[in-house]
């Protein structure tokens, strides 16, 4: 009996914390909402596609679709068909969407569809499965009433496998996603001019919290430019390029997808969130898992995340310094701000 006694008191212990942490996330006002965060400064134009929903009192998930659709028509961005081929000269993207029912959808290898992300929500809303690829997913697109496009590459991405051909070397680079040339831009929201003259990033995510308090996010990229064909990162990979728990928050980031799908990335800043982290330290903790897997070859790349919790406090963090995030909050103005990084 006494035995039983102290498990009891120290499982009661142990449970405190948590019980705590749920009454604080129950009760903390998100006095910011609605509120919407996007992966670098490019998220200014995906924010600015997100915003009239949230304005408006709309669902975080139709915010967040906006916000994909926003990046994903500009034609001079390393997201969406304007982005960098594969080896094989090909663009495939990649996407996913999640609400804050735990409902979710993802697409990969995706070719000629322009907006994938919409792709994915159709495939969440509309039959039992969350995971499509390839061939099957184009099919999926024409029958859901999808256009599909030519598939010929932007002059800009046309330009750049030309020159990557003359040496046909596949190697990433830290921050490779600046390019010198800027979006067209729409709307109030759109750049007009960033301090390094450059906007463009392989991937866009974006979360959001809507006026009812409910989360959402999604994942869009064209990928690694110059990949092997069929190549896959964390982008579309509930868990890795995005998550969302309503209970606690959502988080999702750009990067080396590779060395993100090994500690489950977005997941992981979740449950740090849920035990009591906020949105930066659990970005930052981590980021040193993946330090920790083979500390010498994380300098040779760079992964950044961001995260929003339930309360509407927002953080981000990066392996290496040069990664930012954009965020506009009820005020409806858009501030790019400078992530802290493990190597500065």
């Amino acid at each position: 009996m006494k035995s039983n006694r102290r498990s009891f008191l120290r499982l009661s212990a142990f449970a405190l914390p948590f019980t705590k942490m749920n009454e604080l996330f129950a009760k903390a006002p998100a006095a910011n909402m609605p509120l919407v965060i996007s992966t670098w400064d490019s998220g200014q134009i995906a924010n600015g596609g997100a915003w009239p929903i949230l304005e408006k009192g709309g669902k975080a998930l139709d915010a967040v679709e906006q916000a994909a659709i926003a990046m994903e028509n500009e034609i001079n961005c390393c997201v969406g068909l304007g982005g960098n081929p594969d080896r094989d000269g090909r663009v495939t993207l990649d996407a996913c969407i999640m609400d804050d029912k735990f409902n979710c959808g993802s697409v990969a290898f995706v070719e000629r569809v322009k907006h994938p992300a919409t792709l994915a929500r159709k495939l969440m809303e509309n039959t039992p499965h969350v995971f499509m690829a390839g061939e099957g997913a184009q099919q999926f697109a024409v029958a859901s009433g999808m256009k599909l496009e030519s598939g010929e590459l932007s002059p800009d991405a046309e330009k750049a496998y030309k020159e990557w051909l003359k040496k046909a070397e596949y190697k990433p680079i830290i921050n490779i996603e600046h390019q010198q040339s800027k979006p067209k831009g729409h709307g109030p929201f759109a750049p007009s001019h960033f301090d390094d003259g450059s906007v463009n990033h392989d991937t866009m995510g974006t979360l959001a919290l809507d006026s009812s308090g409910n989360l959402s996010g999604m994942c869009t990229t064209s990928g690694m430019g110059f990949k092997m064909r069929g190549r896959i990162g964390d982008s579309p990979i509930i868990g890795s390029g995005l998550y969302v728990d309503n209970e606690v928050g959502a988080a999702t980031g750009s990067g080396q997808g590779e060395e993100v799908i090994r500690v489950c990335g977005t997941h992981t800043i979740v449950e740090l969130m849920r035990n009591g982290a906020s949105p930066t330290e659990a970005c930052k903790k981590t980021i040193e898992r993946i330090v920790k897997i083979n500390p010498e070859k994380a300098k040779s790349f760079q992964v950044g995340f961001i995260a929003i919790a339930k309360n509407g406090e927002v953080g981000a963090y990066s392996l290496q310094k040069g990664f930012n995030y954009t965020v506009t909050d009820k005020s409806g103005k858009a501030k790019v701000i400078n992530a802290k990084s493990h190597f500065s």
